[in-house]
């Protein structure tokens, strides 16, 4: 049985909008076979994220959070 959450960002696995081609990785993480996005893309894209619901900062400082916030996820564990 697949993980709850998608390995790469965190995403709950089992929301409506989150399933991809991929058992461990969500819709947004994962490209149409499967594998996982780059770094570069998953990071900007949490960057987005954090940035939806924190508007006040800015893209470096997003940038810079979801760098810290990858280090807790599985496929960006070091």
């Amino acid at each position: 049985m697949a993980d709850e959450y998608c390995h790469s960002c965190g995403m709950p696995l089992n929301m409506p909008d989150a399933k991809g081609m991929s058992e461990q990785f969500c819709k947004h993480c994962s490209d149409d076979s499967g594998k996982v996005k780059s770094r570069e893309e998953i990071q900007k894209g949490i960057a987005w994220w954090l940035k939806s619901w924190q508007p006040n900062i800015d893209d470096a400082t997003a940038m810079k959070r979801a760098e810290h916030y990858m280090k807790s996820m599985p496929e960006w564990a070091e």
